[in-house]
């Protein structure tokens, strides 16, 4: 399944996440900032970003604002949480925005459906060339001739 980094500061909104997403067969990176995040995601690369919106230090419109800033990274889709509303004059930096509470089943299906425009579309992918061919496949019988 797919790769999705989960950032809030509070622990127990992480846990409630990672145990949704790895119940649904996910696997589950966790960040405590936008800092830490940030290093998770050009490092591991993932599928889709789940960010709280208030937290100390790097906050997840920052932590949008600076995936944006890297092509390899801009690509990801980012959901968006909060207690508070985002102030209007401030640009969507992510794909969808849940209010806390969260509601789960339309979490996780807002994932779904963003995973799977992401993994389907060749022009989301990120280009990363083939794996050099193994000196130990098989050759092509042209050259047997």
């Amino acid at each position: 399944m797919a790769l999705i980094l989960l950032v809030d500061d509070e622990d127990e909104s992480l846990l409630m996440l990672q145990l949704v997403f790895e119940r649904s067969g996910h696997r589950v990176l966790l960040a405590d900032g936008g800092e830490p995040a940030l290093a998770l995601a050009g490092r591991h690369l993932p599928d889709l970003i789940v960010t709280d919106w208030h937290m100390p230090g790097m906050d997840g419109l920052g932590l949008s604002q600076r995936l944006k800033s890297y092509p390899t990274l801009a690509t990801i889709p980012v959901v968006m949480t909060s207690g508070e509303l985002p102030p209007k004059d401030t640009p969507a930096l992510w794909n969808v925005f849940f209010s806390k509470p969260v509601d789960l089943k339309a979490l996780e299906s807002a994932v779904d459906s963003l995973l799977a425009s992401r993994l389907c579309c060749s022009e989301n992918r990120v280009n990363v060339p083939a794996p050099a061919p193994s000196r130990w496949a098989p050759m092509p019988s042209r050259y047997w001739m």
